[in-house]
């Protein structure tokens, strides 16, 4: 292993590390936040619900004629 830190200077390898870990966090944090489910800022915007078990209607007789 000392061999490889011999080819990378190792304080430029963990800043590299990381400014990507960040960057990469970041980027997901924006993911996130862009969908409705996930985001925690303006809350899970509730998409209106079909009402499945609503009753029927009353049936209407039919008229005569």
């Amino acid at each position: 292993m000392w061999r490889v830190w011999r080819l990378y200077d190792p304080l430029r390898a963990m800043v590299v590390q990381g400014v990507f870990l960040f960057g990469l966090a970041a980027m997901i944090h924006l993911i996130l936040l862009s969908t409705n489910k996930f985001n925690w800022l303006d809350g899970a915007k509730k998409a209106p619900v079909a009402a499945q078990n609503a009753p029927l209607p009353a049936a209407t007789p039919a008229a005569k004629s």
